[in-house]
């Protein structure tokens, strides 16, 4: 049970003292029945809570898919350029968003944005593994050997030891699927620069069993459907 006031503003939409304004007007409704008191408190899982006859997403954590364009950093806050955060309505940027995991400036594709740090912790979490597979397109040409390479696992010439991943060849064969267990800092650059085949364009399609939602163009975001929050739910 949580005081009604906390769920709302937890909400973003409303500050407390906002809440408190829309009580006292008779504004919001829980299971039909107009709140008198914003310190009243509730189940937020099994009450439908309203403000002006609209239901209101009680729910403790939010989860979003957010299709990444370049050009944007995946941070919560920068003084001079613009982030992931920025991508949001007002009322999703206080709630304490973070980005699970990080895409490069100029790297594409999905990210998910959550306030469930312990579920965040999870996924980035070393001994986990969470696969992530990038569609990746390089100056030169990729070939069995660069796979081979990629499945041995790499040292890299300062010294970085990279677990066994995948590196799938495409056509045309400057393009490829490369799946980490992993993500160490720019590791795919890094990995592809080493075998003389620089990155020129990067773009996360998928983590764990969160896919790309391919209706989101850069830019656009929606929450996780039901099934997908289930999904990471099996990585806990």
């Amino acid at each position: 049970m949580e005081r009604l006031d906390k769920i709302l503003s937890g909400t973003g939409r409303w500050s407390r003292r906002e809440v408190k304004d829309l009580v006292k007007a008779g504004r919001v409704t829980a299971d039909g029945a107009v709140v008198r008191r914003p310190e009243e408190k509730f189940d937020r899982a099994a009450t439908v809570l309203a403000v002006d006859g609209e239901a209101v997403d009680g729910e403790k954590y939010v989860y979003l898919m957010l299709h990444k364009p370049g050009g944007v950093l995946s941070a919560t806050e920068d003084p001079k350029q613009p982030t992931v955060l920025d991508l949001l309505p007002p009322y999703l940027r206080r709630i304490g968003l973070f980005p699970v995991g990080r895409l490069d400036k100029d790297t594409e594709g999905l990210l998910l944005l959550t306030n469930d740090g312990p579920l965040g912790h999870r996924l980035l979490a070393p001994k986990k593994h969470v696969d992530k597979v990038y569609f990746v397109r390089v100056d030169g040409e990729l070939d069995k050997v660069d796979s081979a390479a990629f499945r041995a696992g790499m040292t890299l010439g300062d010294g970085l030891q990279c677990l066994p991943a995948e590196l799938e060849v495409l056509e045309p064969s400057d393009t490829g699927l490369v799946t980490l267990r992993e993500g160490k800092y720019h590791q795919v650059k890094r990995m592809l620069a080493a075998r003389g085949k620089p990155v020129v364009y990067l773009k996360r399609l998928s983590m764990g069993p969160i896919t790309l939602d391919p209706d989101l163009v850069p830019g656009a975001w929606r929450p996780l459907t039901e099934a997908e929050r289930e999904a990471l739910e099996g990585l806990r």
